[in-house]
């Protein structure tokens, strides 16, 4: 546990000294922020349910009209607070970690640690939880600008700090696999497209949304989109099971790449 706390400090200290690692923490919900203050997607239906509500047509054909497209239009459109929250779950975490840790192989910290008996999970605990406590505040700020309030919060909450601990486990992972900044940054960023922007996709093509399934971003952002709709095809407790299971076996390629590289690096 010492060891834990020392590594945990040391990258706090890091982190709060640097001011760009901590803007990208706060980036993400700001633009939710600003994009839904712009042109939120409430905004953009009541638009269109106003300009079919002008043209001459009967009452009951106006009706079932705008009823239909404000379903459809409500279904189809990627929410702005449940994208930018993906996005920040998936795109911008994986990069910061492989990088954390890519540069502590550089300067040779890791293998220090390493050789000093330090064990995977306590690297893992003392990094990812530095990046875990500043996530969480951003995931609260998001649970704000999409109006998440009481059980609603909780679940959503819930759902961005286990995506939150996905991401991490996995950028720890790409550091080590990369073994310099450089690196890192090659391998993790097209990973975290794929996890970021795939979830946006899938929202308008059945079949991406079937393949990206089994990814817990995904996952999120299919609890996110139960909370503002109230409907889903995936139960609550499956979204959450797929995202543990995604957790568990990149928990699992992280000890296994940690053991095999983090001495020898």
């Amino acid at each position: 546990m010492s060891a834990t706390k020392a590594i945990f400090k040391k990258q706090f200290k890091s982190t709060v000294a640097n001011p760009e690692s901590l803007i990208q923490f706060m980036i993400y919900p700001l633009l939710a922020f600003a994009i839904n203050a712009m042109m939120g997607q409430d905004d953009m239906i009541d638009s269109m349910a106003s300009f079919f509500a002008d043209l001459p047509l009967p009452q009951y054909l106006l009706d079932e009209t705008i009823g239909n497209m404000v379903w459809e239009m409500s279904t189809a459109m990627p929410n702005m607070t449940t994208m930018q929250a993906t996005i920040f779950a998936g795109m911008g975490l994986i990069p910061i970690v492989a990088a954390i840790i890519a540069d502590d192989i550089e300067r040779k910290s890791l293998r220090f640690l390493s050789m000093a008996g330090v064990k995977p999970s306590q690297y893992l605990i003392g990094v990812g939880g530095v990046v875990f406590f500043l996530s969480f505040f951003s995931s609260l700020g998001f649970s704000l600008v999409g109006s998440f309030f009481g059980m609603e919060m909780l679940v959503f909450m819930g759902a961005m700090m286990s995506a939150v601990t996905g991401s991490i486990v996995l950028g720890a992972a790409v550091g080590i696999l990369s073994g310099n900044v450089q690196s890192a940054a090659g391998l993790s960023m097209p990973l975290a497209i794929v996890l970021g922007f795939g979830p946006i996709f899938a929202q308008m093509n059945d079949r991406i949304a079937r393949f990206y399934h089994i990814f817990y971003t995904q996952q999120l952002n299919i609890i996110a989109d139960y909370l503002n709709l109230g409907v889903s095809d995936t139960p609550l407790w499956e979204s959450f099971a797929i995202i543990w299971a995604n957790i568990a076996v990149m928990g699992i390629l992280f000890v296994f790449v940690y053991r095999k590289k983090g001495i020898v690096s």
